[in-house]
């Protein structure tokens, strides 16, 4: 995760700039990060992430949204693109721009060597402030991995574990399957 020069601006001076800007920032109290350009492993996966979840959505209340839309932590000074964002049909946006939604149901992070440590750390502290949040999965691009965390209770995670294509795993909350092999298609491990 690397820093801009520009820090210490003010939500308002941050999403002015962002939806003037052809690239992706993220912004945390104050600071400005640039958000790290993708490989084709992980364009891919974000892909697939977002096809296997909308196929199972279909005809269901529930929109899924890829790494162009902004969240925003509730009552703090924290904008990030999570990879992958499910929401129900009543969205609730930042303001009337619509392009930064309150509530997201679902989130996934692809993670990369520069985005790891961010990924399961910070962000997912901060995450976990949003209430209408269930499922967070952590997506590995260099092997079939994906590491899934569920709100049990107000402030309870549990987690687990699915390694390998021939693994699926359950989202309780959207009442949807991942199966790793679709997840996976087409993703060459080896480059």
């Amino acid at each position: 995760m690397s820093t801009l020069t520009v820090t210490h601006v003010t939500p308002e001076e941050y999403l002015a700039a962002e939806r003037q800007t052809e690239t992706k920032n993220e912004y945390a109290d104050g600071v400005v990060y640039e958000v790290p350009g993708a490989n084709c492993r992980h364009v891919l996966i974000v892909s697939a992430l977002a096809t296997e979840i909308g196929l199972q959505l279909r005809k269901r209340p529930y929109r899924v949204l890829i790494s162009q839309m902004k969240v925003r932590l509730q009552d703090s000074r924290k904008f990030f693109y999570p990879d992958v964002s499910v929401i129900d049909d009543e969205v609730q946006f930042h303001d009337e721009q619509t392009d930064v939604i309150l509530n997201p149901i679902v989130i996934i992070e692809v993670m990369s060597e520069s985005t790891e440590a961010f990924d399961r750390g910070a962000k997912f502290l901060a995450y976990q402030t949003l209430d209408s949040l269930n499922e967070y999965l952590l997506v590995a691009q260099d092997r079939p991995v994906i590491e899934h965390y569920v709100r049990d209770g107000r402030s309870k995670w549990t987690y687990k574990l699915t390694s390998g294509l021939e693994s699926s795993l359950a989202l309780p909350s959207i009442e949807c399957t991942l199966n790793l092999s679709a997840v996976y298609d087409k993703v060459d491990f080896n480059s």
